[in-house]
Order: structure tokens, then sequence, then C-alpha cells
């Protein structure tokens, strides 16, 4: 007989290694929970069993997902997106509820169950679309608003469903009352809570933040979440409409995004326990033997599809963008766990129709990403509009950039993008500048600034936007992954073109210099530089030993802050000794001694000269490789003090 530790023990270690190796592979973790409770669940391994501790704990999970769910809940948003979200949501979840229900019909299976099978089978992953979204930069793409808007419908169906199970349970003489009197409790509760709660919410938030401890903040979030829970499951519903309610209150605060952090934690940590008990109920046995399972999987995942790509085309989208919805959303979801949970723990459904089912819905989940990964195929190869589309915009794109010479390329124009380009219109450089936001793109371009919607890492893209004639590239958002096929396409297209890249920390400059970025900027140094530089100042440092502690820092990390060109403005200053590096243009004339020499041949490393770029044929080359010949015309750009780059100067002109 196993103690509750070893129990807690074994779901630990399996967790940390199945969700280490899913983390390698760039899949959602909660996938990696899943397939930890079918391996140490009861129907495998059998190392773990069911019991009610561990399912309590599940359940606190389930608590605060849907407490999350509350938090985001915004009437604001819901108005803003109420065509999507009421219209096309809710023709989604009850077209699909409606599909299922008579299925279930057909095959003998109870109306209740029906339903609660329908709307179990109609929710997709809020937790894993949201993620690769983001991931893939389109959460605010034409097809992102429509998968973000089914799925806040999806979330919002899932309370009434947890109001009906229990009713639905009822003996079939009592079912009517039972449901209406089910109804009743919930709206007098609802409305108690959301009336005299709110009142009472914001001030004892006020008072707890005012003693200014964050564990004691930390325990009145628990104590809300689980108290509101408890009132929920006294009043006949349950924890999770609770928690939801909980979340709603507090979302109306100006405590909510602190909370939404301070939960964090807990919720991944129980939600991630909720998908482990999940994968304990599967029964890889029912997959194996029962040809059902593989069936129902392939009709849900294409009914799903095809239904969703047809009402999102109904509702006006284009084809392309109904397509990508349809293939998002094909999957089931966390919410339909917690429905299907629900439903069996109230008799509703028999374990023979239970595994089938269960299954389904597990491997589904389980190919999402890579559905989604391969859709941009999908959709090319049968959405004919898609290729048009992406003409149109290679078009618009090529047509604003037609005009431009020697213009620099802004690939993003979120706050660093504009800010740079505010000052290239200073200096009055002209630009060009890439995104993928719709909205962001039509206020811009309704300001008359030069940017245009296009995907920065795609290659007939950078073309459009005139990188073979551009003087140089910026990238401006924090993505390596994106950042490093954009390089690749320069380098391919025109080596040579000098690309600053942007990123949050230090850790990815070398992969991103090694991709052929000619400087990373990383924000996090840059920040550290600008605080310790003032810090000192005002602890009486002189601006000159200031000045010169932040050049050396970035001398370490930015090749192009090595040295500077002298000046007249420069003499005289304590950082112009003789002895301090600098950087001198050397150009080669006809009949020099370097003509016809690589670089390595010269080693001008042996007079302590660094060659930090060669211009040629105005394509200046950063950090050259030492096989590159010089030709005449060339100009090095020469690092060192300043009498070894006399003699490094003698010796490329004379020999």
């Amino acid at each position: 007989m196993q103690t509750i530790l070893q129990q807690v023990l074994i779901l630990l270690a399996a967790a940390v290694v199945v969700v280490v190796v899913f983390r390698s592979l760039r899949l959602p973790s909660l996938l990696g929970y899943l397939i930890v409770g079918v391996i140490i669940g009861p129907h495998a391994l059998g190392w773990i069993h069911t019991t009610q501790q561990v399912d309590l704990l599940a359940e606190i999970g389930v608590v605060f997902l849907m407490f999350s769910i509350g938090l985001e809940f915004s009437l604001s948003r819901l108005v803003t997106m109420r065509r999507i979200v009421f219209g096309l949501g809710g023709a989604q979840v009850a077209t699909t509820m409606a599909v299922v229900l008579g299925l279930a019909l057909l095959s003998g299976t109870t109306w209740q169950a029906g339903i609660v099978l329908g709307g179990a089978l109609a929710m997709s992953s809020t937790a894993i679309l949201a993620k690769l979204l983001v991931e893939r930069l389109e959460l605010n793409s034409p097809h992102g608003r429509q998968i973000i808007g089914i799925l806040l419908f999806q979330d919002l169906a899932v309370v009434p469903l947890l109001i009906l199970i229990p009713a639905f349970a009822a003996p079939p003489g009592a079912l009517a009352l039972n449901l209406g009197f089910a109804l009743l409790k919930a709206v007098v509760v609802l409305a108690v809570l959301l009336f005299v709660g709110q009142r009472l919410m914001r001030g004892w938030f006020h008072i707890v933040a005012s003693q200014k401890s964050s564990e004691l903040f930390v325990l009145n979030v628990l104590l809300v979440v689980l108290g509101v829970g408890f009132v929920t499951e006294l009043a006949g519903l349950s924890l999770a409409l609770g928690a939801f309610v909980a979340g709603v209150l507090i979302s109306e605060t100006e405590y909510r995004y602190q909370v939404e952090e301070d939960i964090r934690p807990f919720r991944e940590l129980l939600l991630g326990l909720f998908f482990v008990t999940i994968g304990m109920l599967l029964d890889v046995r029912v997959v194996v033997d029962n040809v059902w399972v593989s069936v129902l999987l392939v009709a849900l995942v294409v009914m799903k599809t095809l239904l969703i790509t047809g009402l999102a085309r109904l509702f006006g989208a284009g084809i392309s963008v109904a397509l990508r919805a349809g293939l998002a959303l094909g999957a089931c979801g966390e919410f339909g766990f917690v429905l299907l949970s629900h439903a069996h723990a109230a008799g509703l459904l028999r374990a023979d129709t239970l595994q089938p089912v269960l299954a389904a819905m597990v491997l589904s989940m389980l190919i999402a990403p890579f559905v989604i990964e391969r859709s941009e195929r999908i959709v090319r190869r049968w959405a004919a509009s898609e290729w048009m589309t992406r003409a149109l915009q290679v078009t618009n794109i090529a047509a604003q950039s037609l005009a431009a010479e020697q213009h620099v390329v802004v690939c993003g124009y979120g706050r660093s993008g504009q800010n740079l380009a505010r000052l290239l219109e200073q200096e009055r450089v002209p630009f060009i500048a890439l995104d993928i936001d719709p909205h962001r793109i039509r206020e811009a371009a309704a300001a008359g600034e030069s940017v245009v919607f296009g995907d920065a890492a795609r290659r007939e893209v950078l073309v459009a936007a005139g990188l073979l004639r551009a003087k140089a590239l910026a990238i401006t958002y924090a993505d390596t992954g994106s950042a490093v096929k954009i390089l690749n396409h320069v380098r391919q297209l025109r080596p040579g073109l000098p690309v600053v890249v942007r990123t949050l920390d230090d850790s990815d400059i070398d992969r991103l210099k090694n991709a052929g970025a000619a400087e990373v900027v990383a924000e996090i140094m840059e920040g550290s530089l600008m605080l310790a530089s003032t810090t000192l100042m005002l602890i009486g440092t002189p601006l000159n030993r200031v000045l010169r502690r932040i050049r050396e820092t970035r001398e370490h990390r930015y090749s192009l802050f090595r040295g500077f060109f002298r000046g007249i403005s420069d003499e005289g200053e304590d950082l112009d000794h003789e002895d301090q590096p600098r950087l001198h243009s050397v150009t080669i004339v006809a009949g020099a001694a370097a003509i016809g020499k690589t670089l390595s041949h010269l080693d001008l490393n042996a007079l302590n000269v660094e060659v930090t770029a060669v211009r040629r044929h105005n394509v200046r080359t950063i950090t050259p490789a030492p096989d590159t010949c010089i030709e005449e015309g060339d100009v090095l750009v020469l690092l060192g003090a300043a009498g070894d780059l006399a003699a490094a100067e003698i010796k490329l002109l004379q020999g």
C-alpha cells in the first residue's frame, strides 16, 4: 500500500522527466503531463492509482484554471469582439453539440449524456493554442482573432454546462424540477456574489494590500478562490463555478494583474496534476484493441475542422483564414476533460462510452501541435486564394518600396521599431517597416507612416521590401527564431548587408552573430548599463571614469562600440590617450602593396591592429573572414592605437 508521499514523489519524478523532454522538443508541457498520467496510471505501468487525495488536488487544479479564466474575463473585450465571440463562437459550440447529440441518440446513448459529450467535444485547448499563437506571432493575425474569439465563447460555455451536469444526474421524473431548481439557485447565488461581492472585494483587497505583505496577499487570494468555491458548492453548484465567479470579481479591481502573477505557480502545478489524473483514466489497451478509437479520432478532428471552417466562411472570413482557424480548433481541450470528469462522477457516462471518447480526445490534443505546424502547407495546397492573397501582399509591399533606394528595412513596428523610425526620419534616412499586426498598420498608415503588412521572416516579403537595394536592416522585435530566419535570407540574397538585431538579454548574442548579425543589442544589458552609469554619477564618480567603464563593457560585447573615429572635438578629453584604441579608415589606392593579398597573409594582428570591416562597392562587411582578398578601391576600417594604426597603414600601402 503506497503512502500519499510515495505517490507524490512518483508523480513529481515522472512529471519532471517527461516535461523536460517535451520542452526540449518545443511541445506544450500539458501534453507531457497527459503522457505521464498514461504511463504511470493503473492501465499501463500501474505505479500509481487514483486516490481521494490525488483527485482532490486535481480538482483544485481545475478550480485555479477556472479562476484564471474569470480573471481574464473582460466585458469591454467581449463587446469589441462580440460578433466573433457570440456569433461565430456560439454557432460553433451549438452546432457541434447538436451534431454530437444526434449521433449519440442514434447510438442509443441518453440525451443527457449526448449533451455533455457534445459540450466536451466542442471545446478546444485555450492553454495550448494561446501559447502556440504567441510563439508563432499570430495572436493578432486575422485567423488568430477568430481562434481567440471562439475560445472565449467555449470558456464561457463551460459555466452553464457545469450547472446543468448535476441536474442531468437526477432521476427522470424529477429532472425538470431539479433542472429548474438548479438554474434558479445558480441565478440567485451568482447575483448575490456578483452584486454584493463586487462591492466588498475592492475594499477588502485594499485593506490586505495596505499591509504590504506579499505572503498575506497570496493567502488572501487563496482564501477568496476557495471560499467562493465553497459557497457555490454548498449551494449545490461546483467549486469550479465559484472559482470562475471569484476571478470575475477580482478582474474588476486594480489588483487583477498582481493576483494573476501570484497564482500562476499554483495554477500551472495543479493544472498539470489535473492532466496527469486525466491521463491515468486512459486505458491504452482500448486504443490498441478498439478500432473505433481511430475512427472517432479522425471523425472528430475532421468534423470540427470542416464545421469551423464552414462557419467562419459564413461569418465573412476568407477561405485561408477560415481553414487556419478550423485546423487549429479541430482538436479537443482541457475543459472537455473537466466536463467529462464531472459527468463521470455524476454517473452520466458509462465506462465503455467514456474510454473511447477519452482516448480520442487525448490523441487529438497530442497531434494538435503537429497539425498547426503544418497548417501553412495545408492552406497553400487547398486554398487557391491563399496564393492570390500573398501575391497581393507582396505587390503592396513592392509598390511602397519601389522608389526606395539606400533605405533601411525595419522588421517589426512595435515600440522599438517606431522609436527607430522617428530617429531615421529626423536624419532624413528613408525606411520601410514590416509588421503583421493589422490594427497597428491601419493606425500607422493612416498617420502617413511608411509601414506595410508583411511577415519579415518570409523571403519574398524581404525582396519586395527592397532588400537588394537597402542600406541596412533592423530586426526590432525580440524573437531569436524569427531573427535567425531573416538573417539566413539576408545571407543568401544580400551577403554583407549590415543587420542589427534586438534581443532581450545576451544569451543569444553568439547565435545571432554566427547567423550573420552585424550587431546584437541586448535590452537587459543596455538597461543595466544606464542603471549603473546613473548610480555611479549619483555617488560622485567622475563622468569620464563612468564613460570609460561603460565603453569597456560595451567593447566586450559589441564589436561596433570598440574604438571610435577621432575628431577635433575629441582633443583634450580623458578618453583620448595615444594608446586608446580608435577606428581609422584606409582606402586601398592603385598600386598599394596589399592588393591581391588576404587579411591572414597581411597579418595586421602582429601590429596589434584589427580589421573590423571592409567596404567594397558600397557594401560594408562586418568582421571580414581571414581569407578575404584585398582589391583596389577597398576601404578597410582598422582598430588600434594611434602608433599601431600608422604602422598598419604603411604596411597596407607601401609594404
